[in-house]
């Protein structure tokens, strides 16, 4: 286990010093996992979150998010049944239910091409026909030339609890979890040094996983990643910004939520009675970015999830441990490089 040094002589005025072998920049699900793997072996590892926790400010907090092995791009189909077992691992270790099975109903036209990907990656004997549909959920309204699939394996995660519980996990193993503290400064070299509104930290190893507010720490750093950050998929938002849209401000989210249940669920009240607003750190191709730092190999860059990085988080975590510590992945993350995207370096600030 690695050793930790801190200056407990500095002058009032000279912020703290620490040395650590991780350190994690942002404690949403997917650095908060990422710090749990490293953690767990045995890496001494701060994990610095700029907000008081809990807070809703980011893309973790809620009482649930969607899971399913069902998927129409086959690298995340792939990586699911390992989601799904440290999922389970984590609740053994915390003790308490993060997940309530329900099973998933998939709908969409017959022919598809998304749907036939999902129907792939849930194998034969998964396709409900009008008459099945009905039996089974009579409240569901299939409409004429679609289709429905079953994902017995779908299902709640219970996002709030889940978070609390990696964390808890992370400083169980060891961990450092500092919140409230804002990361100003990022010094590249052999050893990086990390400046906060509270202390000074190295590590020979750092992993950013500050979703909506990623490029305001990467743009020092000369990389100019093509992230967009909204609610859900609609307009560009200031994630310092997002509370002050003026009162009546369309949600087109809710406008298209509320016409598929006036569609296919005709007996539900279709507005929704409680709504929570979610950051959604979009890639242009949908896909995330899990990959080094094009010029400093020892920064790793978890982000760009898109909406749809919860229930892999346990997955993502340990990928961007092992491409901290410098192991080959556990799956491919080929489709996750920032060489995707041309163009991205620029020089540092």
């Amino acid at each position: 286990m690695g050793t930790r040094a801190r200056t407990d002589m500095a002058a009032p005025s000279q912020p703290p010093q620490a040395t650590y072998d991780a350190i994690v920049i942002g404690a949403g699900i997917q650095g908060s996992f990422t710090a749990y793997h490293l953690a767990q072996r045995h890496r001494d590892t701060l994990l610095l979150e700029q907000f008081i926790l809990p807070h809703s400010r980011g893309s973790s907090h809620g009482q649930s998010r969607i899971t399913r092995s069902a998927y129409p791009q086959v690298p995340y189909a792939r990586m699911m049944p390992d989601s799904f077992r440290l999922w389970k691992q984590l609740e053994d270790e915390a003790g308490i239910s993060l997940y309530r099975q329900t099973g998933l109903v998939v709908l969409g036209p017959v022919g598809d091409p998304e749907l036939e990907s999902c129907h792939q990656s849930l194998g034969n004997n998964h396709v409900l026909d009008a008459v099945e549909l009905a039996q089974h959920f009579p409240g569901l309204r299939l409409h004429a030339g679609e289709v429905a699939l079953w994902d017995s394996t779908g299902g709640v995660l219970f996002a709030d609890r889940a978070l609390r519980a990696v964390q808890d996990a992370f400083r169980r193993h060891g961990g450092t979890l500092q919140d409230g503290e804002q990361v100003l400064h990022i010094e590249p070299g052999a050893m990086l040094t990390i400046t906060t509104t509270a202390g000074v930290y190295r590590a020979p190893r750092l992993i950013i996983t500050a979703g909506a507010w990623t490029s305001a720490l990467l743009a020092p750093l000369g990389l100019c990643l093509p992230l967009q950050v909204c609610y859900h998929h609609g307009s560009p938002t200031d994630p310092n910004e997002r509370d002050r849209a003026p009162l009546g401000t369309p949600r087109p989210d809710v406008t298209l939520l509320s016409s598929f249940i006036r569609s296919y669920l005709p007996l539900l009240e279709p507005w929704p009675a409680v709504v929570e607003t979610c950051l959604y750190t979009n890639t242009p191709d949908g896909d995330f970015i899990l990959d080094r730092h094009p010029k400093y190999s020892n920064i790793i860059i978890g982000a760009g999830f898109s909406g749809h990085g919860f229930k892999l988080a346990p997955v993502v975590g340990k990928l961007l441990c092992e491409l901290s510590l410098g192991e080959e992945p556990s799956h491919s993350t080929a489709p996750f490089a920032i060489s995707r995207f041309p163009g991205v370096l620029r020089a540092a600030l």
